[in-house]
């Protein structure tokens, strides 16, 4: 199988956790605070993937210049990006709250588009790492999408029990979380299919760019939604889901 085929693949599996979360969303009503505990797991899992895998093999390919200002940029371009589709009504889009008012923007607000986007935002640099990380021939990064997989679960599932309170219809959550699920792993594909022939300083700054925003990602809007109900245990269910991963990445 050629490895960009091999890339989306992995990419769409990621994705599809998205898909799995918000299943389980409309099938049962999960209590809050088990939503905020899965969220702080995905938050620990993906601080461990950036810390131990992204940036490691970052500096491992381009040294510390190309990793810290690829790193920088990444964060930048992520929040100013969020902060331009917070304001357009994505700014809960992770959120799972108790009354739609106070989480996602009601259907008739017409803010169903700028959480697509902001789902989007969210997703694809994790995609492009994923594709990344089959250049060479060294086989998919296991630890990776593990963390993609294990965060899009909660996601998935805060971000539509959000939606479904604020009246938008099955067809519209799952349409978007299927559109997201394609698009992360047509940026796995394409992640690998561009850089295959790229430097290593390009491949180590592309690399950076996915970690700076996928950490500006968890602070911006996991965290938050973590906290929101296991205040006095997120930072412990966080540290399990790092430990978790961090092991991963040792023996995988």
């Amino acid at each position: 199988m050629p490895s960009w085929l091999e890339a989306g693949l992995w990419g769409l599996l990621g994705g599809s956790a998205l898909l799995i979360g918000a299943a389980i969303a409309g099938a049962v009503q999960l209590p809050q605070r088990l939503i905020a505990a899965v969220m702080a797991i995905g938050s620990g899992v993906l601080i461990s993937a950036v810390a131990f895998d992204l940036m490691d093999d970052a500096f491992a390919r381009g040294g510390l210049g190309a990793t810290a200002a690829g790193f920088v940029g990444g964060a930048a371009l992520y929040t100013f990006g969020n902060v331009w589709l917070s304001r357009r009504g994505a700014r809960h889009r992770k959120r799972s709250g108790t009354e739609s008012t106070e989480t996602q923007p009601h259907a008739s607000e017409g803010g169903g588009g700028a959480i697509a986007l902001g789902a989007l935002l969210d997703g694809i640099p994790e995609s492009i790492v994923i594709g990344i990380s089959l250049i060479g021939g060294t086989g998919v990064s296991t630890t990776v999408v593990a963390a993609v997989f294990l965060s899009n679960i909660p996601e998935g599932l805060s971000s539509a029990a959000g939606m479904k309170k604020a009246g938008r219809s099955t067809a519209y959550i799952f349409g978007v979380w299927t559109a997201i699920a394609v698009a992360s792993g047509l940026s796995a594909l394409l992640g690998n299919l561009l850089l295959a022939d790229a430097s290593a300083d390009l491949v180590a700054v592309i690399t950076a760019v996915a970690a700076g925003a996928i950490l500006a990602m968890l602070v911006d809007t996991m965290i938050p939604e973590a906290t929101e109900n296991t205040h006095e245990y997120t930072g412990l269910i966080a540290v399990a889901g790092f430990l978790a991963a961090f092991w991963l990445s040792k023996v995988g």
